[in-house]
């Protein structure tokens, strides 16, 4: 349209005066005498151009201002996807849901120039309850006491001359409402309609996330509690269960008199409480080892060995190479493979009757592989999935041959293996001894440090050896 005004500009005026001189000097020079001719031709020049100019210039004035309206719709929508974006940032970043909530209201009343904004969660009963606003105080009915029913409830009526709501979904049902409201009469477009539908969506997002946290913190709890019930009825319980049986003998043996006997049982309780000792300090010990971001997961592995070799007179050895050591998992996955490495450790202090345990973490194209390997008894390869009697407690042979595991540590482990996506397998070593072996799939959570802007890691420290004197 540009380009053709400017052709318009020149080409007119040029056609209008040549065309004009050509009918004064055919027709008007025969009637109107010398300067009257030319005053003639001046005076049509200047009338045409007087009315064209007008129509240019009309046209470009409508096309400035449709420019300008252009722009003007551009920026709104750029200031919509950028609140968009802020609330969507906080929202992946797992921010506080009060935090994301006020964002979500704020955009809302700024981007559709609204007096106030309200965000209302329906409880069970389908009833509407405050949960976030922004605006004029005096405008706010937190209580939900002004005249009206839903959301005009929580708004004062010298406000709420107009209002705009859009629905809060979660899987096809309601959960809420998001509301703008202003004084003065106005209209909405679809642009406004559709900013406020993208900041309900996003505050559906919010607290759908926050539900799920939730939820899922709910079910570490539920997992953490069945582990430890598990390790209770596979050492503590059959310990206490045995000390009260030694006991009855010991008070039965005493009766009777034969104390040479009843101080031999003695000998035997004493072993058993110095047992339980070491169980329960190694429940607390498993208990206080999170995994901190600064030293990662072989960090911990390295920390919690070093402890428990203290607690259980074993010397164990970490080792890791400086891939599996940069690996940056997922922190569910990190958990897992530390509680594994901490099962293992236990099987093999409770079981295999060794002296020494290593730990080793390594990359290969499967994954990460970690095995923990000892030189104690091993086990019947087919005896490591299925139950034992006792509760799961090992009991050596009285030839020295191998020692059922625990079957209720084994099924935690295939069960945390399992919630990884990864797989674990047990074998004897070629000589003596057992070995667990864990393999965890990298990919996608496979993320070196070194892709990472963050600055890298310090060379890591050589394997380190975690003895008892």
């Amino acid at each position: 349209m540009l380009m053709r005004l400017r052709w318009l500009t020149i080409l007119v005026p040029a056609l209008v005066v040549g065309g004009t001189e050509l009918v004064s000097d055919s027709l008007v020079d025969k009637f109107l005498p010398f300067p009257w001719d030319a005053i003639f031709v001046v005076a049509v020049v200047l009338l045409f151009l007087a009315a064209f100019l007008t129509v240019v210039f009309r046209r470009i004035d409508g096309l400035a201002s449709a420019l300008a309206a252009r722009n003007e719709e551009l920026e709104r929508r750029i200031a919509t996807a950028r609140a968009l974006h802020r609330v969507s940032v906080a929202v992946t970043a797992l921010a506080d849901l009060d935090d994301v909530l006020r964002a979500v209201v704020d955009e809302a009343r700024a981007l559709l120039r609204a007096e106030v904004a309200l965000l209302l969660l329906a409880d069970g009963a389908g009833e509407l309850t405050f949960r976030a606003a922004s605006g004029l105080a005096p405008a706010i009915r937190r209580a939900g006491d002004a005249p009206g029913r839903d959301a005009s409830r929580f708004i004062d009526p010298a406000f709420a001359a107009v209002q705009l709501a859009a629905p809060l979904q979660r899987g096809g049902q309601t959960v809420g409402q998001l509301v703008v409201a202003s004084r003065e009469q106005r209209g909405f477009d679809v642009d406004d309609v559709e900013t406020l539908a993208s900041l309900a969506n996003q505050a559906a997002i919010a607290l759908e996330n926050a539900r799920l946290q939730a939820r899922l913190r709910d079910l570490a709890v539920v997992a953490e509690r069945e582990r430890i019930a598990r390790e209770m009825h596979d050492g503590l319980a059959q310990v206490l269960g045995y000390v009260n049986t030694k006991s009855q003998a010991v008070e039965s043996l005493l009766e009777s008199g034969r104390t040479v006997e009843a101080r031999t049982q003695l000998g035997e309780l004493a072993a058993a409480a110095r047992s339980i000792y070491v169980d329960v300090r190694e429940a607390i010990l498993g208990l206080r080892s999170p995994i901190m971001p600064e030293v990662g997961l072989v960090g911990a592995i390295e920390a919690y060995a070093g402890r428990f070799a203290e607690a259980s007179k074993l010397a164990v050895t970490v080792s890791a190479t400086a891939e599996a050591r940069a690996l940056d998992l997922p922190p569910d996955v990190q958990a897992q493979v530390f509680r594994i490495v901490q099962e293992a450790l236990t099987n093999v202090r409770k079981h295999a009757g060794a002296g020494r345990a290593e730990v080793a973490l390594v990359t290969a194209k499967d994954g990460l592989l970690v095995s923990v390997a000892d030189d104690g008894r091993g086990f019947e390869p087919d005896a490591a999935g299925r139950r034992t009697g006792g509760g799961g407690l090992a009991r050596a042979a009285a030839d020295g041959s191998a020692a059922e595991w625990p079957h209720y540590g084994l099924e935690a482990m295939r069960e945390r293996a399992a919630a990884i996506g990864g797989s674990i397998a047990w074998s004897n070593r070629a000589g003596t001894g057992a070995l667990v072996r864990l393999t965890v799939p990298l990919e996608p959570v496979r993320r070196s440090t070194a892709d990472r802007s963050s600055p890298a890691r310090p060379p890591s420290p050589p394997p380190t050896a975690a003895r008892s004197d």
